[in-house]
């Protein structure tokens, strides 16, 4: 995942790896990105990555993510009926 910002008139890009939740919906693949927020969805989990990978750096140009956030992700048991 690239993401800019502007330093002193000057775009600066770097890369940073996320992660990416997903899950099916019906007929569709539903993907999420915890660090940022960002929620997107395709037809298959290639094209579901593909567009929350886009959504996630037109995010990103608008609100740069601060560095070294990064969820705590985990599991938990629950009882279902």
């Amino acid at each position: 995942m690239r993401s800019r910002r502007r330093v002193k008139g000057k775009i600066v890009t770097h890369e940073r790896t996320l992660t990416a939740v997903l899950h099916e919906e019906k007929s569709i693949y539903v993907a999420e990105c915890p660090e940022v927020g960002t929620v997107s969805q395709g037809k298959t989990i290639d094209e579901a990555l593909r567009n929350l990978k886009e959504a996630t750096e037109l995010y990103l140009e608008e609100f740069p993510a601060k560095a070294g956030t990064r969820p705590l992700i985990t599991t938990f048991e629950a009882k279902c009926a």
